[in-house]
């Protein structure tokens, strides 16, 4: 038997590596019990781990589970210090995960439990984005897949720009400090040091907001608060971010405006719109973006099953994550595929038209949720051995059908 293990991360808990790690040590645990007890060997069960993830945090470990090197080098932070941040490369390919360099997890003091206040939401840049793209330039990349989310600035991308070579300055030709907030004193950009690389290079944008970059629905309205930004501060954000685009359409063409309204633009504070407008990039789902590098469904060749899975699965699961995502690759190959996951809100209806076959929770062993958080990893494990338990019973059913077919044609 062979058990293809495609799990995203257990936010908070574990790592999608870390998940199948430990399921694939439960399920051989189980296995090998349930085979023992039949007085059956246990070594023809086999685990393949394939971590995944949806574009954005996790996804630099779904691509260095799937074949390419991690890479570090030092950035800038969201807030101007320095940060050592990682990507990974395989061949002229690239995947960066923009959070490693300008996520809300890196802002200083995050970590310990600080929230986000409203001078980072102002100030917060894209800028280390930027170097991380230059980085991989500089390694002879010329594809690069950028997985957007859990971004601090709302800066429209401009920091991105920045880090690429451009200079933003102001009417008295001083150039501006990052974040979204300086954006308002933007008088024209100086491209004559944008990285001619960039002409040759494919960009990816590998997002499913589909949110644009202004207005009530736009990247400060909807995304700010959750960065520290005030209501005040989202006005003047997505004030500053329409005179941007204003800016910009002057120095390259009508084509700036139009991306401010395309799906997508407003992703992690606008870097998505800076992706379309400048880097040319085409915005996938993530799921498919991930699914695609990790090439799960040509290594789902010659599985029996396939489990997949996230911390809370839920509606939202539901609208393209990981879990779905997986699922229909699973479908497309005629393999059963069931999910674990930390807990589960989809009702029973729910359940049966999402195309698992079953789903199995951490709730089952312990109904304390924040225990559940803080035990993830023993108990995936302890849920993986009662999965490999029922594995095993399986396969034993299925000898002993194959044996009595045996007999039967013997008979014959």
């Amino acid at each position: 038997m062979r058990v293809v293990i495609a799990p995203d991360k257990f936010k908070g808990s574990l790592s999608a590596p870390e998940v199948a790690s430990r399921l694939s040590a439960g399920l051989r645990a189980g296995f090998a019990a349930g085979s023992a007890a039949a007085s059956l060997p246990a070594e023809g069960f086999e685990t393949t781990l394939i971590p995944v993830a949806d574009g954005g945090e996790g996804t630099l470990d779904a691509a260095v589970g799937s074949g390419f090197t991690r890479r570090s080098t030092t950035v800038t932070g969201p807030t101007g210090q320095p940060i050592t941040a990682e990507f990974a490369v395989r061949g002229e390919e690239a995947v960066i995960e923009m959070a490693a360099a300008s996520g809300l997890a890196v802002l200083p003091g995050f970590g310990d439990g600080s929230a986000p206040s409203t001078e980072t939401a102002k100030s917060s840049t894209s800028l280390g984005t930027g170097e991380l793209i230059r980085a991989a330039l500089d390694l002879g990349c010329r594809h690069i897949i950028l997985g957007v989310g859990g971004s601090a600035n709302t800066d429209g991308g401009a920091g991105v720009l920045q880090g690429l070579g451009a200079v933003l300055l102001d009417a008295e030709g001083n150039e501006l400090p990052g974040g979204g907030a300086a954006l308002a004193r933007l008088d024209r950009i100086d491209f004559s040091n944008l990285d001619v690389r960039l002409e040759v290079t494919e960009f990816v944008l590998a997002s499913d907001v589909d949110n644009p970059l202004l207005g009530r629905t736009g990247a400060a309205a909807i995304f700010g608060p959750q960065k520290g930004a005030t209501p005040d501060d989202v006005a003047s954000l997505d004030a500053a971010l329409t005179h941007f685009v204003q800016v910009l359409a002057n120095e390259i063409g009508s084509e700036a405006q139009d991306a401010a309204q395309a799906p997508g633009a407003g992703a992690a504070g606008g870097v998505g719109y800076i992706a379309i407008a400048a880097l040319g990039a085409a915005r996938r789902p993530g799921i498919d973006v991930v699914l695609e590098f990790t090439e799960l469904e040509q290594r789902l060749a010659g599985a029996d099953l396939v489990i997949t899975g996230e911390g809370s699965l839920d509606e939202q699961s539901l609208l393209g994550k990981t879990p779905m995502g997986v699922a229909r690759a699973a479908a497309r190959s005629g393999i059963p595929v069931i999910a674990v996951c930390g807990r589960s809100t989809l009702s029973p209806e729910q359940l049966s038209e999402s195309g698992f076959e079953s789903v199995h929770a951490l709730t089952e062993l312990e109904s304390n949720v924040e225990k559940c958080i803080a035990e993830a990893g023993p108990l995936l494990e302890e849920l993986g051995k009662h999965i490999g338990v029922r594995l095993s019973e399986k396969a034993v059913s299925t000898q002993d059908a194959a044996r009595t077919e045996t007999k039967e044609q013997l008979h014959v």
